[in-house]
Formats: structure tokens, sequence, C-alpha cells
């Protein structure tokens, strides 16, 4: 839906505000700058600073008032962005990916790349976290400590933006890195600028355009888009500032090497050395950050380096006989320079995975479905139900092939569109730039960076749109844009002078000012009657508030204790892996609360309430005490013992017994030819209204086969080694038609009690529950088919209570695995059969990460609806 209109709220106001002043002061400029026409310079006459421009000489004192105004400018977004803190984010990280960030900053800031998993494990782990226990387990395989001792988690995203967000932790101001990242790109887009565009025409520019470095840093400062990136704690500002850093100091190395090559030799560290350094330090992080942006900056710098080394290599023959002697040790440099970023992931992917793998494709190994949903690249089965269900459904029905690709991209183009200069229509300057840029041999690796950007993303399935934060996955080339669009502005605007009678905008300092003037007012006027009204939405949306906000636990007069929250962006915001006075955990409104109660030493617990009202607005949030007097779940209380009014625990627990959701097993330990999510299955007997549903690949499907050994393979990195032995002894024994999934249950709360798992089915939905303890197979109980309905209807849903059964006292682990038939192969050459969700009634295919819904793969559903324990320890015992 476009947004777009007249000013309503106060930013937009103040914004529309300010593009007046700017176009009126931009006309008295004009008017009364205009010299005679004999004191009009001729515009053949070389420039008195021009010499000043040129790469590798001193700067003048006019350069250095320029160096002064983009200073101020990075002062101007760093004071934006942390406005926009305040008034756009109301305070806090906003955006899922943000909050996960945040949470994985502070655990590095506490020395933690992965920290220790305390059971129950459930009640940390969640959304973007993977849990990385292979190497505990074999160490318990070979008779040592408690498996569960040594367990760790971390969050998935890579760790370059995260490892500078942690200074901010420890520095007391996280939402600080932000604006100081803001004012860092402002001063490395005029950097690019210079470097790319400068006013030398011996430098090879197609044509001089004074003031193009000023006027794409003032482009920067006006950007709503990057705004917003560096104020919610995402990575694309860092990766932004890394990927404009790389592009200038190879710029600056290569003038540098150029400027020495006549000169004595100034050592390993001379400048082009150092400058060669720093290029790579930058490339290497945004390695770190985001790696297909790396990929594409990859690409930029061969186009950077590889004209120059044909210079070289033919200037070197002639003096030396050595192709291209400088270029060699350039690239030495840059290559040390990425190896701190690069050691960094390889480190991060070791401690989330076990083994040097992708953080990410291990989470979704384990989280999400169809197996091998989450790849780079292109094919069947691509796109994941889980944490994408209503994309896929709509955009990737068969596969991602070149039209989906190309949908996808186009979508995120349509949407980038209004990044750069805040509205649509200002995109045109950034086309007209590229178009000049690549007359400019200097220049032209400006122009054909964003199409790198665009190409690397072009294999990913997921959009990644949304208000305010623009097409972020094409954010880290805004500065070049912004680059681009300033020599656009100017060359339009010397164009123009020269039809006033050779006298342009760029011939005087104030006809100059005004060309910046009118530049300026352009973002700002977007902004008031286009983007401002993403950002509105972004401020509006999901409750408009932070969904955890430490001042509301210090209000309600919380000092110690456990603070149970309900949401994923909750927990991100608010849990500590090295916690004080008090801590946070996910509210699960089962027996697990009162374990994690338990397992941290009983103290006072409160829930923290997040509610989102149904017509919109303003989130209201409360704390309140938690009693967790009873085995059986937990209740929220506005005083101790009170119970709140209409909530009920969950599951009917009879005294002496306690439930485990089913849903609050999510993620499992392992998964194979199958996938598991949380679904609604609201007004009928699931447990709580939720339950955990077991979808099977569908049949015929290449990539569920090969994603299946990838998800063995995963298991074995991310789950116990010693049961997936028992995968293939037990698991594997039904038959090879089965789809498997394993979940991990309490162990210390459940030696010695009888667990009687519940179940629920709809439609040809079957399979078996095997209980797994310490590897070994203990017991199976088999689930057949629910009774069929009414010919027409939607298949109803069947609970099913299986019979209880002991775990012994010495267990120290328990799963279970929920296999489920798989559907009949497809005959062959048959068409693979879109992926739309089966109608099934009651379910409704939505959640708190996405809508996966029931599948059509098999027409029918089987689920674990909830486990309930007799007997069993206390953490006493």
């Amino acid at each position: 839906m476009l947004r777009a209109g007249l000013p309503r709220d106060p930013a937009q106001w103040i914004a529309l505000a300010l593009s007046l002043a700017a176009l009126l002061a931009g006309a008295w400029l004009l008017r009364r700058g205009r010299p005679p026409a004999a004191a009009r310079p001729d515009p053949a006459l070389p420039r008195p600073d021009a010499a000043s421009a040129r790469p590798g000489t001193a700067p003048s004192p006019r350069a250095a008032l320029r160096l002064a105004i983009a200073a101020a400018f990075a002062v101007v977004a760093a004071l934006i962005s942390a406005a926009y803190v305040a008034v756009y984010l109301r305070g806090g990280p906003r955006i899922i990916d943000a909050t996960s960030y945040w949470l994985e900053a502070r655990a590095m800031a506490a020395g933690y790349l992965a920290w220790p998993l305390d059971e129950p494990a459930a009640s940390v782990l969640g959304r973007f976290l993977v849990r990385s226990d292979a190497a505990a387990h074999a160490g318990a395989a070979l008779g040592g400590a408690d498996a569960s001792s040594a367990d760790r988690v971390a969050v998935i995203f890579p760790p370059g933006y995260p490892a500078v967000l942690a200074l901010g932790f420890l520095a007391g101001a996280p939402l600080a890195v932000g604006p100081l990242l803001a004012a860092a790109l402002a001063i490395a887009t005029y950097d690019l600028a210079a470097r790319f565009a400068p006013e030398d025409p011996a430098a090879g520019c197609a044509a001089r355009l004074p003031f193009v470095p000023l006027v794409a840093a003032l482009f920067s400062a006006l950007c709503a888009a990057l705004r917003y990136h560096t104020a919610d704690t995402m990575s694309h500002g860092l990766a932004a500032l890394c990927f404009t850093v790389a592009l200038a100091s190879a710029r600056r190395a290569l003038d540098e090497a150029r400027d020495g090559a006549t000169g004595a030799p100034r050592g390993r560290l001379d400048p082009a050395m150092r400058a060669a350094a720093v290029a790579g330090l930058a490339a290497g992080w945004l390695a770190a950050t985001r790696p297909p942006s790396a990929l594409a900056l990859a690409a930029a710098l061969l186009l950077v380096l590889l004209p120059a080394s044909r210079r070289d290599r033919a200037a070197a023959g002639a003096r030396e006989g050595d192709p291209a002697p400088r270029l060699g040790r350039l690239a030495a440099a840059m290559a040390v320079g990425a190896l701190p970023g690069l050691a960094l992931l390889a480190a991060h992917q070791r401690a989330a995975t076990g083994a040097f793998a992708s953080s990410q494709a291990a989470y979704y190994a384990v989280s999400d479905g169809p197996p091998g949903c989450f790849r780079y690249g292109f094919g069947a089965g691509i796109g994941c139900l889980g944490e994408h269900g209503d994309f896929v459904h709509h955009n990737l029905a068969e596969s991602y092939g070149f039209i989906a690709s190309a949908g996808t991209t186009l979508r995120r183009l349509k949407l980038h569109l209004v990044d750069a200069l805040n509205a649509e229509p200002l995109a045109l300057l950034v086309i007209v730039g590229a178009v000049i840029a690549l007359r400019s041999p200097r220049a032209r690796p400006l122009a054909i960076a964003p199409l790198l950007q665009i190409a690397a993303y072009a294999p990913f399935y997921f959009d990644g749109n949304y208000p305010g934060g623009g097409a972020r996955f094409f954010a880290d080339v805004l500065p070049i844009e912004h680059v681009l669009a300033a020599m656009a502005a100017l060359a339009i605007a010397q164009r123009a002078g020269a039809a006033r009678e050779g006298h342009g905008p760029a011939g005087g300092p104030r006809a100059r000012l005004a060309a910046a003037l009118v530049a300026a007012a352009l973002p700002l006027a977007g902004f008031a009657f286009r983007a401002g009204f993403e950002h509105a939405a972004l401020r509006d949306r999901e409750g408009g508030l932070p969904m955890f906000d430490p001042a509301e636990v210090a209000r309600a007069g919380v000092a110690r204790g456990l603070v149970f929250v309900d949401t994923d962006h909750g927990f991100n915001l608010g849990f500590d892996p090295a916690p004080g006075d008090v801590a946070v955990l996910r509210y699960r409104g089962d027996a697990l609360d009162r374990m994690a109660w338990e397992a941290r030493g009983r103290p006072p617990a409160y829930r923290y309430r997040f509610a989102i009202p149904d017509d919109g607005g303003l989130a209201s949030v409360s704390v309140a005490p938690l009693a967790l007097d009873g085995f059986g779940g937990s209740r929220a209380a506005s005083s101790p013992g009170e119970p709140v009014p209409g909530e009920a625990p969950p599951g009917e627990a009879l005294p002496g017994e306690a439930v485990i959701e089913g849903e609050s097993l999510w993620p499992p330990r392992a998964q194979r030819g199958a996938w598991a999510l949380p679904e609604y299955a609201s007004g009928t007997c699931a447990s709580a209204g939720r339950l955990l549903a077991v979808h099977a690949a569908a049949a015929g499907d290449a990539s569920a086969a090969d994603a299946s050994a990838a998800g063995d393979a995963s298991a074995a990195s991310d789950g116990p080694a010693a049961s997936d032995g028992a995968a293939a002894a037990g698991d594997g024994a039904a038959a090879a038609d089965t789809a498997v999934v394993r979940v991990g249950l309490p162990a210390p709360w459940l030696r010695g009690a009888r667990i009687s798992p519940r179940v629920a089915v709809a439609g040809d939905g079957a399979g078996e529950v095997r209980l797994l303890v310490d590897g070994a197979l203990l017991h199976v109980w088999h689930v057949e088919p629910a009774a069929p309905g009414a010919p027409g209807a939607p298949p109803a849903l069947a609970c099913t209570e299986l019979p209880p059964h002991p775990i012994p006292e010495r267990a120290v682990e328990i799963q279970l695995s929920l296999a489920r038939r798989s559907a009949a192969p497809a005959a062959p050459g048959a068409a693979r059969p879109p992926r739309a969700r089966a109608e099934i009634a009651g379910i409704r295919g939505e959640n708190d990460r996405g809508s996966g819904g029931a599948t059509a793969g098999s027409g029918g559903l089987f689920a674990l609806d909830a486990v309930r324990i007799a007997g069993g320890n206390s953490v006493d015992r």
C-alpha cells in the first residue's frame, strides 16, 4: 500500500518547513549572487583550488573548510538518529532482528559468543537462538559430566555488528552506537565522493563537478532510511559504513601508490599500505556482518583494482619488467587486514554450531521446514513456512526459480526507490548519477556497485522489506547512491547555470551554497510527503513500544527475582546471560515456569505482560506477581495468591501432576524428513489452544531428501551424539517412510516420574511417539488416524492421551521422537504439488513467528499437544 499525502505528524511538518526554508534561501542566494557579465569567470580557466582536490596533495584552507562542513553534517546525522530513537522507536529496539542483535551484543559484552544453557532449556530457547551441545553429549557418552552442564546457546546472526554494539554495552550506552555510526557514515560518504568524484578533470572524471562530496554527505544526513538503520539496533548501518570505507580506502591506496611510485620506497607501512589494510579490515568486518554484501563488495573492489592493475602492469613492464609490483603488495595488505573480521565470524560459527558451519542454516534445520528451506540459491523446497509462511504461500508456491527471484528483486527495488532520498521520483537522481559515473573510468565502480548488491541478494528468497527499514538488503549501498545522486544534482545545476548565460551554481560560493540548499530541500520534502508515513507506520506497529522496558520493572518495585515475558522481542531485550538481581525468562504457562523458578532458587516471580489492543494503538504494560506454588503450572496475580480474572492454568493437572505444553518444546532437538511448528488450535480439544504440529516433507521432493542428510548432519552437531545413534536404531526402526522430529524434556524433574504424551490427530495424520532415554529406545506409543468425518467437511481434530510410562531414576537425557507417516510417493513424472495449507477444522495457521499452518502434503495433522507428568522430582531432590 502506497503511503503518501500531506504531512500528519510533527516530524513531517518540521521537514516541510525546513524544505521550504531551504528553497527560499537558495532562490535568494541565486538572485543576490549573480555577478555582472564582465565579472563572470571564464569557465575554461582552472579553478584556484582545483589542485587541492587532487588525491595525494596537501589540503588547502578551502578543503579544510569543506571537511569542517562535512563534520557538521555528521553531527546533524547523529542528532537526527538519536531523535529517531526517542520519536519513532520510543526508546528501544523494535524489530525482532534488532532485539536479537541486542541480545547477541549483551552476551558478547559479558564475554560470550555462546553462553551456557541451563535446564529447563525451554525457558531460554526460542526464535533466532541455536543450540550447540554435540561436544557435551559426546563427553557424557564417555562417562563425563552431565550433558546439560555444557550445553550452549547463541544468537544465529553474524557477529560483526554485535561486536561493535557490545562496546556500547560496556560503556553503558548501547543506543549511542547507532548515532555514532550515523556520524561516521556522513564522513565516509564525503570521503567516498572525494575519492571517486574529485573535482580535478585530470583524475579521470567525465566532467568537473565541484561540491559533490558535501552534497553527498548532506544527502546521507537527511536520508530517513539511514536514520532508521543507525537508530534501531540493525546491522545495515555498520554494513554500509564498512562497504563505503572499503571502497574509499582501496581507491586511496591506489592513489597513494601512484603518487609514491616515482619517489623513494616508504616501507611496508607507507600510506598506500595503510590504506589497503584499512580497506581489508572494512571488507573483512563486512563479511562478519553481512556475508552476501561482502560478495558484492569483493566484486566492486575488483572493479577498482583491475583497471589499476592493467595500468600498473604496462608501467611496470617499461620500468622494471615486473608486472604490477605495487598492486600485489596492496592486495596482500588487504588480505591481512581482512583476517580479524573473518576470524571473528569463524569463532562465532564454531561457538554457535559446534563446527565451522552456518549458524543460520543450523537453526532453520531444527526449527522450520520443509527440510532445506533456508538456502542461498535457487530450486525446489526453498522458503521456510514457519518464519515466512504467508510470504512463501503467496509468492513461492512451487519453487524459487528465475521468475520468483525476479519478483522478489522487483519488490525490493520498488520499496528501495524511497530509501535513498525519501521519495520515489528522487531516485531518478541516482540513475542519472550512475549514467554520469559510467562515463568516468574512476567513478565507474560506483555505478556498478548497487547492481552487484542487487545480484548478491537475488539468491535469497525473502523480501526482507518493512516500513521504515525499506528494502534493507540494499541499504548497505545507500552511501554510494548518495554520491551518485549528488553527482546528478550538481550536473543538472551546472547545466542550468550554463543555460543562464554561462553562469552556473558551481561558479561561485554563493551559487554553490544555493545549489546545496536546493538539493537539501528535495529529501526534506520527500520525507514530509512520502517517507514520513513509512516511519510512522514503523512507530505504531506491534503496540508502538519496545516489548520490554526495564523502567517498567523498576516502577513495579521489582528489585530481585524472575520476570517472565510473553514475547520473543521482550525476551531478547530483557534476558542477560550474566544476570544480576533480576533475571528474565520466557513465560510458558505450564510446568516449565515452576521448574525454571525452582532451578534458580525459588525467588520472587513476576509476569511482564505486553498487551496489544485488537484495534491497534499503544500496548498496555503490566508487571504482576506470578504464583508458582502449584507444580502443574503458573498464574499471574495482582497480588500473591490472587488469580487473574478469566485466566486458568493450562491443562487440567491433578494434584501431584504437571503439564508441559507441546508448543513449549519448540524448537526441536533434531528433524529428519519433517519439521515441527507451534500452531494455534483455538476452539478444539488442544490444551491451551495450541499444539506442536509435525509435518512430513512432500514425497518425491528431491530437496527434502538432500536436506534430510543435511538435517542429520546438523543434528549431529546440534543434538546429542548418543541420541543420533538411537535415531538410526530407534527412529529409523519403524520404516523408511517415517518423518521424525525429536524434542527434549527437562530430565532433572522427570527422573522417577511417569509421563503420558497427549497427541492430536486429524485426517490421515498418524504415527508413533518414541521415548528415548540416554540414547536408548525405551518405549513406543502407536497413534492411529482419527475417525473419518462427514464427507466434504474439513478433518476434525481428535486428542488422545497415551498410557503413562515410567522414567528411570538415573536418566540424564530424555527425548520424545515424533515419527509421522509420510504421504504416499508421487507417481513418476507427476507435477510437484504447490505448498498450500491443508484445511483442518479449528486450526488457524498463525503464530507469533509467522503463519505456517498445516500443509497439504498429507491432508492431515499429527501433533504433540502436551506431556503429562505424574510424580518426579523437585529441584531439591
